[in-house]
């Protein structure tokens, strides 16, 4: 059934987002097939599917032996402990996205912050004009990292799979816009859910702070918590209500190619 299958809804969700950028642009003058887009194609589904497949396997390799040492050392399994699984759906849905964004807010702040995970990250921030498809390009090491880190706090729930499924499609489709060139702010939510016009301040080329601004991958509400947002009224940015270029220092020295960019961060 194409419904359970993440791969369809993510190239749903890409459609809409698609559409929707062509009917109501916020930068008008990028154009649909902006510099970049065919290969961004690549990402999303390399990313989206391939990876992702990939990354199961060798997950499900690991933890297997995983399982097994723990048993030998007559240790509890993470998964043994199960503590929202008698709770509700919807009450799992509500702990597992929280945490789980807390935790992918933390790691993302560290890819800024450690040198040698920056080397991975510069990829996405490569792009130069942000629509939806921004959100997939990125080394697959990311996803190893934030698999690795968020794997023991998020097993422990024992949350039910298909709270997960859901949780990765709200992911997705928040993802998506956050990077699409799509004018919304979501009024009074912006507060604590991010939008377009908070994350592309995140892609500005100057840094602010000690590493950057706006880590939220679905809430913003972190960035305001923790002192990381920067969302600046146009008065404020000259007039401005994006920043003047994106991309980060340097730029113009990173490789273009998909295998150089792949190679990059282990020769960097």
């Amino acid at each position: 059934m194409p419904w359970h299958d993440y791969f369809f809804w993510l190239l749903l969700i890409s459609l809409g987002c698609f559409v929707l950028e062509r009917l109501r642009p916020w930068r008008p003058a990028q154009r649909a097939l902006r510099t970049g887009f065919v290969q961004d194609l690549f990402w999303l589904v390399f990313n989206g599917h391939f990876a992702g497949v990939l990354l199961a396997y060798a997950s499900a390799f690991l933890l297997g032996r995983l399982g097994q040492a723990l048993d030998a050392w007559h240790l509890p399994r993470p998964e043994s402990f199960s503590l929202i699984a008698r709770a509700p759906l919807w009450a799992q849905f509500v702990v597992f996205l929280v945490l789980k964004d807390l935790i992918e807010w933390c790691i993302h702040n560290l890819l800024h912050r450690v040198s040698w995970l920056w080397q991975f990250h510069k990829l996405h921030h490569s792009i130069l004009e942000l629509d939806f498809l921004g959100a997939f390009r990125f080394h697959w090491m990311e996803s190893v990292v934030y698999k690795s880190l968020s794997y023991l706090p998020l097993v422990i729930l024992g949350t039910d799979g298909r709270v997960i499924f859901w949780v990765a499609l709200f992911g997705t489709l928040i993802g998506h816009l956050n990077h699409s060139n799509l004018d919304l702010s979501f009024g009074p939510l912006r507060y604590v859910l991010n939008s377009p016009r908070m994350h592309v301040w995140h892609h500005d080329a100057i840094v602010r702070g000690f590493s950057g601004q706006n880590f939220g991958i679905i809430f913003s509400l972190w960035d305001f918590l923790f002192g990381t947002a920067y969302l600046p009224p146009p008065a404020v940015s000259a007039g401005r209500d994006q920043p003047a270029a994106l991309g980060f220092e340097g730029i113009d020295r990173f490789p273009i190619g998909v295998p150089a960019r792949l190679v990059y961060p282990w020769l960097s």
